[in-house]
């Protein structure tokens, strides 16, 4: 590593003082850099524009504000942020340095449970998802994002989806469209394992799923979205078999999901936050069509808070809830809890269904490898010749609890309506594009011990 690369300076705001004015009148604001992000996308996010006045001794920290915010559009691998006093007006220039946009990922992976049960099968190359999915953020240059799948082979799916956050000025729109059928599907809760299906001939699952949705923001930290959805689901003769409750006695359902969600996103960093809060809160309600299921109405929340303390620690918090109401039985489909997006670390061979949860996440981070800019001198493409890295040591502590009426709960099935309690150890490494890898080893309260790789800051 120090043949190939070589550390930078990390501080991205130059200060310049005014002596002898305790205000300031903006008279220009300056971008540089961005070759492809419009304009105006920068200006939304700023507090200030010109002919505004500022304090002069608040200066330094209204400017680091508004960088951050520049930042955390993840749209630039560095914001630098200067300014040029003269007689009492200041001219603030952002230098930016944008991202690689557009992401093609290959899609190729076995329908089978491991490769030794791959390849024991004669028809093993029919046994393969294959395509391409991808992403191209600030599409068009305004902050947009623009997302497909195309996905063959024996699970397939075919995607398309759209998103314009939006600004103060005017709200922003989302769109998609999907269509899957999967010959594998995940469609029973043993010793609170999943059960999977695989069909060798037909499908398992079908779903055909429609999205429009408005988007207002204020800033990248405060944002409201309004999502109607469509969704029609059909499960095969063999899912209606293995689990009649699936879709609650039908084989076959539609719906329309109405949600409401608000963000608060005052974190330092969006991808390995160390201060700030963060809030979430979604409403929304089920509606079917078609289908023997009950209607019922999910409320989710999520607040965290970050500390730091002395000796170079970072504190967070985090606690999740759920809880989905109804006056009739859920279907199975309808009843997913902790082990899916949300997880008791730990747990992570497990599923725990329910109607409600709660979920609290606590962790202590100790920067081993401060965050800083490394130059790469493999290649001159200043959009990957610089490696953003930094690496944390952190323990944790998670706690939840999933509240599961009986007829939810097969006999086989001992974490539903218990305390689940994990702790651990592990590292995080930050990088490229946000990415976050962590290596986690955990116990849980069963006395299981695992080593797991996670792609997201858990907290």
């Amino acid at each position: 590593m120090a043949d190939t690369a070589r550390s930078t300076p990390t501080d991205s705001l130059v200060r310049v003082h005014c002596p002898n004015y305790s205000t300031l009148r903006v008279s220009s604001v300056v971008f540089v850099g961005n070759e492809v992000t419009k304009e105006r996308i920068l200006r939304a996010e700023l507090d200030f524009q010109e002919g505004d006045t500022l304090v002069a001794s608040a200066l330094t920290s209204r400017l680091e504000t508004n960088r951050r915010r520049l930042l955390n559009l993840q749209l630039f691998h560095a914001v630098l942020v200067q300014t040029v006093c003269r007689d009492g007006e200041v001219t603030i220039l952002f230098s930016l340095q944008e991202r690689w946009y557009t992401f093609p990922i290959p899609i190729f992976s076995l329908a089978d449970r491991n490769i030794r049960s791959w390849l024991d099968r004669p028809d093993r190359w029919r046994r393969v998802d294959y395509g391409v999915h991808v992403v191209r953020n600030n599409f068009r240059g305004r902050n947009e994002q623009l997302r497909g799948n195309l996905q063959l082979g024996f699970n397939q799916k075919y995607e398309v989806f759209f998103e314009n956050p939006g600004n103060r000025q005017r709200p922003g729109l989302a769109l998609g469209a999907s269509f899957a059928r999967s010959r594998a599907l995940d469609y029973r809760t043993e010793h609170d394992q999943l059960l999977t299906y695989r069909s060798e001939s037909g499908f398992a699952f079908h779903r055909t799923y429609l999205l429009a949705g408005l988007r207002w923001r204020n800033t990248v930290q405060r944002r409201t979205a309004l999502d109607v959805a469509w969704r029609r689901e059909q499960i095969s003769d063999s899912i209606q078999i293995g689990n009649p409750a699936y879709f609650a006695g039908s084989q076959q359902r539609s719906y329309v999901d109405v949600a409401l969600t608000r963000i608060i996103n005052e974190r330092n960093n969006f991808a390995y936050p160390l201060t700030g809060r963060y809030a979430q809160v979604t409403l929304s309600q089920r509606l079917f069509l078609t289908s023997a299921s009950p209607g019922y109405t999910t409320l989710h929340a999520q607040y965290t808070r970050y500390l730091a303390l002395p000796y170079q620690l970072y504190y967070s918090a985090g606690l999740e809830g759920q809880t989905r109401l109804t006056n009739r039985r859920l279907a199975y489909a309808d009843s997913r809890a902790l082990g899916y997006a949300s997880l008791v670390r730990g747990y992570d061979r497990y599923v725990v269904d329910g109607q409600h949860y709660l979920l609290l996440q606590q962790g202590l981070s100790y920067p081993i490898l401060r965050a800083r800019q490394l130059q790469l001198e493999a290649t001159e493409n200043p959009k990957f010749s610089t490696l953003p890295l930094a690496i944390y040591l952190n323990t944790f502590v998670d706690m939840g609890y999933v509240v599961a009426p009986a007829s939810l709960v097969y006999s086989s099935n001992r974490l539903p309506n218990q305390f689940l309690l994990a702790a651990g150890i592990g590292l995080h490494v930050v990088t490229y594009y946000d990415r976050v890898f962590a290596l986690e080893y955990a116990l849980n309260a069963l006395g299981q011990t695992g080593l797991y790789i996670r792609t997201a800051f858990p907290i």
